[in-house]
């Protein structure tokens, strides 16, 4: 399986690097802003993103609208700090499959490669 982490801090993409290392068959790509998040998805192909909410050029929300705009199967997981409802029913309201909190734990992530896989 393919997945695309996207997030500004690269200190937490390599958290979740870290955390999906022991996933025999998973590649990874990561974008470290929106726009790249968007030319990578387009380039890589992911089945899963795992993207941020808060990141530069585009937030993950108009991430989430664009990528919706050309795949509606597409898994993503929005992982952020950013815990407003409305945030969260946005996102949700906007396709995303599961909303993970950070600090989130290594179970959480887990939890969505095996559901995704």
């Amino acid at each position: 399986m393919k997945v695309l982490i996207a997030d500004d801090s690269s200190f937490m993409r390599t958290v979740i690097k870290n955390y999906l290392k022991n996933f025999e068959n998973l590649e990874i790509d990561e974008a470290s802003d929106g726009q790249e998040t968007i030319e990578k998805y387009k380039s890589f192909k992911p089945e899963l993103i795992l993207l941020d909410i808060i990141m530069p050029k585009l937030n993950g929300l108009d991430v989430l609208r664009e990528i919706r705009k050309i795949d509606k199967t597409v898994k993503i997981v929005i992982i952020t700090s950013v815990g407003q409802s409305s945030v969260v029913e946005e996102a949700m309201n906007l396709g995303a499959e599961k909303f993970i909190t950070k600090p989130f734990r290594y179970e959480e992530i887990v939890e969505v490669i095996n559901e995704f896989s």
